[in-house]
């Protein structure tokens, strides 16, 4: 019965140690394994093997992206002026064994030590700077606190994604004063605006008013011309006209002319006593319209 008890213990003891001795890796982690206080392996994502009663340690470092933020606080500018200053740090341990053995040797607590790099280099940067220069080239700042931190962080395993300045605020004083020079420019811009709209309309009015007097202009050439035309056309037609009548009237006055000098020849005829042979058949005043050269039909 004795012999069963301590086997059934052995049983449970060994099942403990089993137990204890598996660890899971997430995906999102990776593992140090340390043996008797001194790095022995990697620990790659999945379950692994640690030999148990503080033999072994297994250390666990993230390797997601993380932010730490420099928190806000006042750096002086060139100008002499207080700025308030507040940025964010994005950042990861990479995930190859030397890296995440760098991240947990080489640096201690790098999520602090990387707000305090953020800080410094902050103020060494915006202190070269205006306060307007600092407000305008933001981009600037934040290649250069990127490059600053990775130049760093280099040793430490620690990748930098990006840095993000969040906000460059002046004292209460100036951002007032600062806010009526935006609102005069603003009101500027707004009435140049106004008056270069208004000149673009009264010179669309103008243009305008000339196409329609050169409308009106070419409409009365062309009204007068074909008055003109009109004008040349009936008197060509009355000249025409006269013409014909002047030429029927002349023809008329040249037949009756003639008409009238036979007339007057048969009347000295008559008068002279000249012999007329008178057919039987004819009519005395057909005999004489024959002898004038008129047609009695």
């Amino acid at each position: 019965m004795t012999g069963y008890i301590i086997i059934g213990v052995l049983v449970v003891l060994v099942l403990i140690c089993l137990v204890s001795s598996l660890k899971v890796v997430r995906p999102t982690e990776r593992g140090l394994v340390e043996r008797f206080g001194k790095y022995n392996r990697f620990a790659a994502p999945g379950l692994n093997l640690i030999i148990p009663f503080g033999i072994e340690k297994l250390i666990m470092v993230n390797v997601t992206e993380m932010m730490v933020s420099s928190e806000k606080r006042e750096i002086i500018t060139s100008d002499s002026l207080n700025a308030v200053v507040d940025s964010n740090v994005y950042f990861k341990v990479k995930q190859d064994e030397e890296s995440v053995k760098a991240s947990t040797y080489n640096v201690y607590s790098y999520p602090t030590q990387i707000v305090a790099l953020a800080k410094t280099t902050l103020r060494n940067i915006i202190g070269t700077m205006t306060l307007k220069q600092a407000n305008s080239e933001r981009n600037t700042i934040n290649d250069a606190l990127y490059k600053q931190l990775s130049k760093e962080t280099a040793n430490w395993g620690i990748e930098i994604v990006r840095t993000e300045l969040k906000e460059i605020n002046p004292p209460d004083e100036v951002q007032k004063v600062m806010n009526r020079v935006v609102i005069a420019n603003n009101e500027k811009v707004a009435a140049q605006d106004f008056a270069t709209a208004t000149e673009t309309k009264a010179d669309g009015e103008k243009r305008a008013a000339v196409k329609q007097a050169e409308g009106k202009r070419q409409a009365t050439i062309l009204e007068a011309e074909g008055e003109k035309q009109a004008k040349i056309l009936t008197a060509e037609g009355q000249a025409a006209a006269i013409k014909l009548v002047n030429d029927s009237v002349e023809a008329t006055f040249t037949e009756k002319a003639q008409l009238l000098r036979k007339l007057e020849a048969v009347e000295t005829s008559l008068k002279d006593g000249s012999k007329i042979v008178v057919p039987t058949d004819g009519k005395l005043v057909n005999i004489i319209g024959n002898l004038a050269g008129i047609d009695n039909k």
